[in-house]
């Protein structure tokens, strides 16, 4: 059984929107997967809006669509796009290289991590001085090792590797700031796989800005 305790800086989190029915999303996916080992939750949130051009993103689910125009909403863009990255829920037009760098800010959060059974997880999160009133979290589950063989649309003929792909993602709730006592959050994660090692990752993130308070990511 594992466990994971945050840090006192913020750990990075990476959001990348993406989909295997875009023809620009592979050099963005390559990307991500040169993000292995570095301190920061990665995750690639397969979107569906492209699969009426032939070819279904396995990957992809609406919750996922409907988080991005959340994100596209608090940052005021006109549209949602892809490949979209975003780090600690601002939108990186820029996005590229290494995020260990993006770790100096201070977190807000305490997070304390563990493994309850074999795909049963508890947090414990409290704010800390500076938090906002309200903070909201969620919870992915992020595979590696996947590979597509696409026969339409605008990727016909490629044959694209993924890492870090969101396989659950689940809301955790809305709550008032207290730093005297901690919020447990509980979670049933989707069954582990052998073929693909897998990330279990809670972030913490202000509700009204989408800005990343505290994370922590987990190979359980």
């Amino acid at each position: 059984m594992c466990t994971q305790q945050s840090g006192k800086n913020k750990l990075p989190v990476v959001e990348l929107y993406t989909s295997e029915g875009c023809s620009s999303c592979p050099p963005a996916d390559q990307w991500l997967s040169h993000l292995k080992g570095q301190a920061a939750v990665v995750q690639a949130f397969h979107v569906g809006y492209w699969d009426q051009l032939g070819w279904v993103d396995r990957f992809a689910t609406p919750a996922h669509t409907v988080r991005q125009r959340q994100v596209g909403t608090w940052n005021q863009l006109a549209s949602i796009y892809t490949p979209q990255a975003v780090l600690n829920g601002k939108d990186w037009a820029r996005w590229g290289g290494n995020v260990a760098d993006k770790a100096a800010e201070p977190g807000l959060a305490n997070i304390s991590l563990r493994q309850l059974g074999p795909d049963q997880f508890e947090a414990l999160v409290t704010p800390v001085a500076g938090a906002p009133g309200h903070w909201s979290a969620y919870w992915t589950v992020t595979e590696n090792g996947y590979s597509s063989k696409v026969k339409a649309g605008e990727n016909a003929g490629e044959f694209l590797q993924h890492d870090f792909v969101v396989r659950q993602y689940v809301v955790a709730g809305v709550y008032a700031s207290d730093s005297s006592t901690a919020q447990k959050l509980t979670f049933r994660s989707i069954a582990s796989s052998l073929d693909h090692p897998r990330q279990v990752n809670l972030v913490v993130f202000d509700p009204q800005t989408g800005k990343t308070l505290q994370a922590v990511t987990a190979p359980c």
